[in-house]
């Protein structure tokens, strides 16, 4: 059904600096540069906790209490730049959010159990489109594959979608699928090769018990 993720609590601290300097800085720091908006407001420039702020982000959809001067204000992730080489957080993008607001978000999907012996699954979709209520936003959607035969599919539609939330992908969209692993032209050859040596080693045996 997938799992709730609880408030995330960070200490911000607003920005004036601003240009790829200033990030570099606050990164040297320790912090990671940030930018908060929505609802109509303007957007906030901060700084937030790197080493809070990279585990947090480990759970997708995470909720941040954000505490900026005494204030704090409710958030989701709406994008995270990293750097591709180390994996590194340049920036954040965050989305203010209240107690009982609808949002649209991007689930990832869990495969669970084993399918019938001699298949393969194949996933079509590594997420889901949901909307939920922004306070509780589920971390991922399982989907079972037990016991599952070849030529069998599991579709959007069929989820078990956690409490509270609508789905927005197209209910028929396959998410994963289940088949029989296909012969390579290598295994194919391998597999012709093999039945010539044992015609041969069976004529040679019926050649020699004639003699």
């Amino acid at each position: 059904m997938g799992v709730i993720v609880s408030e995330v609590k960070l200490v911000a601290t607003t920005r004036t600096d601003f240009g790829k300097g200033a990030a570099r800085r606050t990164r040297r720091a320790g912090r990671i540069p940030a930018v908060l908006y929505g609802h109509g407001s303007d957007p906030l420039h901060v700084s937030l906790p790197g080493h809070e702020t990279f585990l947090a982000l480990k759970h997708a959809n995470a909720l941040f209490a954000i505490e900026i001067d005494g204030k704090t204000t409710l958030a989701i992730t709406k994008d995270v730049q990293r750097e591709p080489v180390r994996n590194v957080i340049e920036h954040v993008d965050l989305l203010i959010v209240t107690k009982g607001e609808t949002v649209t978000v991007e689930i990832p999907v869990v495969i669970t159990g084993e399918s019938f012996s001699g298949t393969i699954h194949i996933v079509e979709h590594q997420t889901v489109t949901l909307e939920a209520e922004a306070t509780h936003l589920p971390q991922s959607v399982e989907v079972s594959i037990e016991g599952l035969e070849a030529g069998a599919t599991v579709t959007a539609g069929q989820l078990a979608l956690p409490q509270g939330s609508t789905l927005v992908t197209e209910a028929d969209a396959v998410i994963v699928a289940i088949s029989a692993p296909q012969a390579t032209a290598a295994d194919r050859e391998a597999d012709a090769v093999a039945a010539d040596l044992a015609a041969s080693q069976s004529a040679a045996s019926a050649a020699a018990a004639e003699a």
